[in-house]
């Protein structure tokens, strides 16, 4: 099995949605769960993240971004009684930053 199609298995197996943002905001892969949540599902490959968000998530997607680039891994974007999202930088090698994603997590509990 290639490496791609390995970790594309790996990413599908997850049962939170997954979606992988490039720098320049482009919607890159998403997993099985996540085109199964959103309506567009597959369609919005290609697509930048601030055509799916409001305009006062996208002004938070790129504070967050701009601290990512000075080294931020993660920060909890939304905290709520369905879930918590988390924005997650990806960097390479290199510790240079090629892109980010949205963790989910189940709320705590109080």
């Amino acid at each position: 099995m290639g490496n791609a199609l390995f970790y594309r298995n790996l990413l599908d197996s997850l049962k939170d949605p997954f979606v992988f943002v490039d720098l320049t905001h482009e919607i890159r892969y998403m997993n099985k769960a996540a085109k199964n949540l959103y309506a567009q599902g597959e369609l919005l490959i290609g697509k930048t993240i601030f055509e799916c968000h409001n305009e006062k998530s996208n002004r938070k997607i790129l504070e967050i971004f701009g601290k990512m680039k000075n080294g931020l891994e993660e920060e909890l974007i939304t905290d709520n009684k369905k879930y918590r999202i988390y924005m997650r930088a990806v960097y390479d090698q290199y510790d240079e930053l090629i892109g980010y994603y949205e963790r989910y997590e189940p709320p705590v509990k109080k």
